[in-house]
């Protein structure tokens, strides 16, 4: 497929539901392949607008505290943004409940990550909360899914307790984790972040 794909074109970008596609494309075709996501495992064109967003409206990205927040276990943009921020100074702290905690293997080898699974604990030293949402299709169980969904809602009322420069980003599509009454909030991010990815992607 890669290989007559890349007759018809000068580069591929690619979006997968398996780990590993977009590798194995790469190595069958000789024109640049792009990941723009492969199942579970990373999202970097996600990771490369998130980080313009938090540079472009917090002016840095050293020496801020970012809470990660959801689908930690299956989120491929956390997991691709961990990578990212490996290369920052920052603070990060993982905000999930256990069955959804990141895996060891996208944990930075170099650097501590905080863990909690109540999103009240840490969001008043927060200077970026990342949501995610809770995939259903990634759950091989139904009935875990259920355990979990719904499980951290933000709102206006729980914006209360966060700086008031704090940015509320999200790679979207949202379920239930973002109520609408965050949208017209100074600290919702997460739209103009969406179309920070136009450009970031061009470039």
């Amino acid at each position: 497929m890669a290989r007559i794909i890349e007759s018809y074109a000068d580069v591929i970008v690619m979006r997968h539901p398996l780990e590993g596609s977009v590798k194995i494309a790469a190595d069958y075709c000789h024109c640049p392949v792009v990941n723009a996501g492969d199942g579970g495992h990373q999202h970097p064109t996600q990771t490369l607008t998130d980080l313009f967003t938090m540079q472009h409206l917090r002016g840095r990205i050293d020496g801020l505290h970012i809470g990660l927040c959801g689908d930690l276990r299956f989120g491929r943009t956390v997991h691709s943004l961990l990578g990212a921020l490996q290369h920052y100074d920052v603070r990060i702290t993982c905000i999930a409940p256990g069955s959804l905690q990141l895996p060891d293997r996208y944990r930075p080898p170099d650097r501590e990550v905080a863990v909690c699974d109540r999103l009240e604990d840490v969001l008043a030293d927060l200077d970026v909360l990342y949501v995610t949402r809770i995939q259903r299709e990634r759950f091989p169980d139904a009935g875990e899914y259920e355990a979990v969904k719904g499980v951290y809602v933000i709102d206006a009322a729980l914006l209360e307790r966060s700086k008031p420069e704090m940015l509320v980003m999200h790679p979207l599509p949202r379920v239930d984790e973002i109520a609408y009454n965050v949208d017209p909030d100074r600290r919702a991010a997460y739209f103009g972040q969406a179309a920070y990815g136009v450009p970031v992607r061009m470039a």
